[in-house]
Parts: C-alpha cells; structure tokens; sequence
C-alpha cells in the first residue's frame, strides 16, 4: 500500500494566525498517526509562518511514523536536519517567499550542487528525495546526484485531471516506470485529493508514498480529522 505522509503545514498557519497554541501542531501530529497516517511532513520556512523550528525539535522526538522535512537545502535547513535527523528529507527548488512549492529542481542544471547536499544528507542516515516535475531527464538527473526517491510534483496532474486524466498521468507513469528501472523511489506530492487521488495510485504500482496536507486539512473541516484520515486511506488501498 502507498503511504500517505500527512503534511500538517496548514495546521501550524491556523495556530500561528491567532497566537497561542491552538490549534496544538504536535497533538494534531500524533492524533493523525492514531488515525492511521503513516508519516508527517512539516516544511519550515525561514520566516516561521506556519511550522517552527521549535515545532520540530518535539515532534522529532516523539513521532512513532517517518519524520519528513521539505525545505531548500540552505544552511538553515540542513542544520534542521542534522539535528533532527528525520526518516527522510525532501529537496525542493523554492524560494524563501514562495508560498508553496510551484516547480521541481532541474536537476542537471543543479547536479553539482545536488550531489554535495545529497551526500552530507546521507550522513545523518536520512533517505533523500528530491522533487522533480515528470521529466525522465529530471529523474534520471535526479538518480545521478544519488537520491533515494523522487517527489513527482502532482499539480500539472491535478490540473488536467478533470479534463483528461489519461493525459494528465502519461508522464507521472512514464517518470515513474523511469524511476523503477534505476532503482528510485518514486513519491507524489501536490493538489493531491480525494477526487485525483486514487486513479494516480492506481496509474502507478510503483508509488511508494504520497504527501497531502492542504486538501486533507481542507475536507476535515466538513468531515472530522479522523474520518478524512480514513477517507484518504482508503484510496490507497490497493
């Protein structure tokens, strides 16, 4: 079964509007692993608007499932992850400002550097992954800096996908089947949700874990956290 990391970014934006400690980032973190959640995701920005560094200290102590820290690999982020030490780390290309991921790295343009970060990574005993957009190029670059995994960026699918899902998964499973053949994971992350979710699972065997934070936050509004826990798992199944 494809995991699913419940990315909890969005929870930590909600408590950080109003001051104070609510809603609570880590007991939200542990009540999404009770209802079955098999990673969390945090991505902490430099400007703390959501996820804070203190915010990652307690939860890398307490978490039972895999620990994933996104960010760009500045020299903040990777004293992030030396002391965290997490499961796994996501490298994504974006900017201190931006509000969301919007692209994958090039990772050919970038190899020399990818391949430094990648390397000091690995020291910490964390797997590497690094999001791409669905090129082979990028994946095979990505395979030759020494990543673990990829992280396909799913907004382009989710896009399309009421138009013409067919197309809008050619290159997710091209990418992927791409992946396989070198031996990379092969992750998913992006505008992913309970419309778009299972035909990507089912487009592609290969999928080792999904990372959805906005639209899962979003649907426990109307259907409880536990209940969209159980609702987004469910389209993993096999």
């Amino acid at each position: 079964m494809t995991q699913l990391s419940v990315n909890i970014n969005k929870i930590a934006t909600l408590r950080n509007a109003r001051g104070g400690n609510n809603p609570d980032v880590i007991k939200t973190a542990l009540d999404c692993e009770r209802f079955g959640a098999q990673g969390i995701t945090v991505h902490p920005r430099p400007d703390e608007r959501h996820i804070r560094y203190s915010d990652v200290v307690q939860l890398k102590d307490i978490l039972t499932t895999e620990f994933n820290i996104e960010g760009y690999p500045d020299e903040r982020y990777m004293k992030i992850i030396s002391e965290a030490k997490p499961a796994q780390a996501t490298l994504v290309p974006d900017a201190p400002d931006a509000i969301t991921s919007n692209a994958g790295w090039d990772t050919v343009k970038h190899e020399s550097f990818l391949k430094e970060v990648v390397s000091e990574l690995k020291r910490y005993g964390t797997r590497v992954s690094i999001f791409v957009n669905p090129s082979e190029k990028m994946v095979e670059g990505a395979a030759a800096v020494g990543a673990d995994r990829i992280e396909l960026y799913t907004e382009p699918y989710a896009h399309q996908f009421n138009t013409n899902r067919f197309d809008a998964v050619r290159p997710y499973i091209a990418s992927a089947q791409v992946a396989a053949g070198l031996g990379v994971g092969v992750n998913a992350g992006h505008d992913l949700d309970l419309h778009n979710l299972r035909f990507l699972k089912g487009s592609i065997p290969n999928l080792d874990e999904v990372s959805i934070g906005h639209a899962l936050v979003c649907d426990a509004l109307y259907f409880g956290l536990e209940n969209t826990l159980q609702l987004y798992l469910r389209q993993l199944r096999d």
